[in-house]
């Protein structure tokens, strides 16, 4: 099922492979049963080995030190890290490349250039339990007093905070209109994690409940003019939701290569599973789909690569979220059925799938607010246009 690439995303493609493989599948089984953590030794040469390889830098623009990959290159590579499960993928940070259109020199030495060092990490308070997925409905505010901003609202599902050293806080701006994003250091005065609930997946990064009670930030720390705010998230929506749609096709391709090779060994009757009809129907199923969606989200990324209209890419990133997530939860289910009572022990690769997966058809924006930007999109532009 190859995909016509050039001589870079190739590579690329091989090196995130090889990672994967070697660094971190090993170890999913233990983290699985160890509350998604592995032991720290490892855990670090991990990250060394994917500072070394520039996984950090990948959409780092080259003035700052960055690689500046083309999306499709990075799409490769995180295709490919997609094939593990347990999160072991997130044992890096991974800037991306509007952080340096947005922030200013001092806030991309202070909080973005050590996430690429691997340094420091980040994590974003941007979800409320109100507005969920409308991130537009945001209720927390930003007031400010004395060359500070004074932060008050309570922040749902903010995403490795127990690894992070700083805060993405996405905030209204009642007394100057619109909303911003603002630098929190996660000790500031003001901050109480109030919640941390368990979830479905076993990942050593957790999701946090955190309550701002007057937390004050200097000026400095808002990022670009009152107003950018939502400008960035999208931009941070457009990244995100095309590269789950890389890792998708990567979670899909190790289910349908790993449930096509238990059913050829598995007999039944003295006769391979792969002999029933009924496994051939579900696994040709599995095949066509990780190929529409490979297609569709490569295809996305050189269309971002080539400049093409800003809202037809984020129409077209809302389309490779939608479709490739609810693909691979398909492909999971199908492959853990495959398995049979196997699939559902957590040693299995389709059991943990099966869990992980079903994430991405909620973060990032659920599957029905990406119909709702898709059938906008038509709406407004046209079949031709979107």
């Amino acid at each position: 099922m190859k995909i016509e690439l050039t001589d870079s995303a190739r590579e690329w493609q091989a090196k995130a492979r090889e990672y994967a493989d070697n660094f971190l599948q090993p170890h999913e089984v233990e983290a699985e049963l160890n509350g998604g953590v592995i032991d720290s030794e490892t855990t670090r040469r991990n990250k060394k080995r994917a500072l070394e390889l520039g996984f950090s830098a990948i959409d780092v623009p080259e003035r700052w030190g960055g690689l500046a990959l083309p999306l499709v290159d990075q799409v490769a590579i995180w295709e490919q890290l997609g094939r593990v499960t347990n999160a072991l993928s997130w044992c890096f940070s991974e800037p991306q490349r509007w952080m340096f259109e947005a922030c200013t020199a001092e806030q991309i030495e202070c909080y973005v250039l050590p996430l690429m060092r691997g340094e420091k990490k980040d994590c974003y308070a941007i979800t409320e339990a109100g507005p969920g997925s409308d991130v537009a409905g945001i209720e927390a505010t930003a007031h400010l007093d004395d060359g500070h901003y004074r932060l008050n609202g309570e922040k749902w599902y903010v995403t490795s905070a127990n690894f992070a050293d700083y805060f993405w806080f996405q905030a209204q701006l009642p007394d100057e209109g619109g909303d911003a994003l603002f630098f929190v250091e996660k000790d500031s005065p003001g901050i109480e994690m109030t919640d941390n609930p368990l979830f479905s997946h076993t990942y050593a990064a957790h999701h946090p409940t955190f309550q701002f009670s007057d937390v004050m930030v200097p000026a400095t720390n808002r990022v670009g003019k009152a107003g950018d705010g939502m400008a960035y998230t999208r931009s941070w929506f457009r990244h995100e939701r095309l590269m789950i749609g890389a890792r998708s096709c990567g979670a899909a391709a190790r289910l349908i290569e790993d449930a096509t090779a238990f059913a050829q060994s598995r007999l039944v009757a003295g006769v391979p599973l792969s002999e029933k009809q009924a496994i051939q129907l579900m696994l040709a199923d599995c095949a066509t789909e990780l190929w529409a969606a490979r297609l569709m989200t490569f295809e996305a990324a050189a269309a971002s690569d080539r400049g093409e209209d800003l809202k037809a890419l984020h129409n077209r990133c809302s389309m490779v979220k939608l479709y490739v997530s609810e693909m691979a939860n398909r492909v999971a289910d199908r492959a853990l059925q495959i398995f049979g009572g196997r699939g559902y022990m957590r040693e299995n690769v389709a059991e943990r799938f099966f869990r992980e997966l079903r994430v991405d058809r909620i973060w990032e924006g659920t599957s029905e607010i990406q119909r709702l930007i898709i059938a906008r999109n038509l709406l407004k532009r046209g079949l031709d246009n979107m």
